[in-house]
């Protein structure tokens, strides 16, 4: 009696289905990265419009117009923005501020300098030769009050912000950062209203205009000058409290905003 032969459209089924399934996965596969990637593509020119105005909301915030009792749109009214070369101070015509983006900019070769490490003390690497500052606009058209961009390296992120100064260009409005990924309530409390508020009144520069900024986590005796230029550090964040005081010293000293500082000091002198 012979044996029985082995049924073949069995034994392949189950080939044939590991096939199958596989063929399903990759057709899945590629039609999910074809919506992904459409989606993405469709979606970037909203997600830029997204975060450009809230760029401006925090331009408006930062300015202190809103306090005098301006709507949004009545402060917007009140902001020139301008684009200025930074080793000079001079302003530069043909690029649109509106457009402008930072995080790019630092990152482009072409529109950016490499730092060296003795120079890159707010941690950024490389420095954009051109940033869009806003000057808030009097009545009369004179300059009233500065909002400079401004970023550096904290504990895990590269904080970005804006710092408004007093027509006498030394005293601080407010500082706000807009973007960073630092921790939740330690390096994230640079967010607290409260810490913000100690920025406003405290004067960023001496007599002779050289940056006068410390972040300290001794107590501020305010019977004393240097109270005038001191900030208490975030509790629990030394690192992002340090950084805080690096970029302002970078971006208000020589390397950063000092050449137009100079100039604008200059025009009114």
């Amino acid at each position: 009696m012979s044996a029985p032969e082995p049924d073949s459209a069995v034994s392949a089924a189950p080939a044939e289905s590991g096939s199958r399934t596989l063929q399903m996965t990759l057709v899945v596969c590629l039609v999910c990265s074809v919506v992904v990637a459409g989606a993405a593509v469709l979606l970037r020119p909203i997600q830029e419009k997204n975060q450009k105005a809230d760029l401006i909301r925090n331009v408006v915030a930062v300015s202190g117009l809103l306090k005098e009792g301006l709507t949004e749109a009545q402060a917007l009214k009140r902001i020139d923005a301008r684009m200025v070369e930074l080793a000079t101070g001079d302003e530069v015509k043909g690029i649109d501020p509106d457009t402008f983006n930072i995080v790019k900019a630092g990152k482009d070769p072409e529109i950016s300098t490499e730092l060296t490490r003795r120079e890159d003390v707010a941690g950024i690497r490389r420095e954009p030769r051109y940033l869009p500052v806003y000057r808030i606009i009097g009545a009369n058209g004179d300059m009233k009050k500065l909002i400079l961009p401004v970023y550096g390296y904290g504990l895990w992120s590269t904080m970005y912000g804006f710092l408004a100064l007093e027509e006498d260009l030394r005293t601080v409005q407010g500082l706000r950062f807009y973007q960073h990924a630092e921790t939740p309530g330690l390096g994230g409390e640079i967010d607290n209203p409260k810490w913000r508020a100690q920025w406003t009144g405290k004067v960023l520069f001496d007599q002779n205009w050289k940056v006068q900024v410390e972040i300290t986590k001794v107590a501020i005796d305010s019977s004393t000058p240097e109270a005038q230029h001191q900030v208490d550090a975030l509790a629990g964040a030394t690192i992002t409290s340090r950084g805080v005081e690096n970029l302002l010293k970078f971006w208000l000293s020589d390397k950063g905003y000092g050449p137009y500082l100079a100039r604008l000091r200059h025009e009114r002198s």
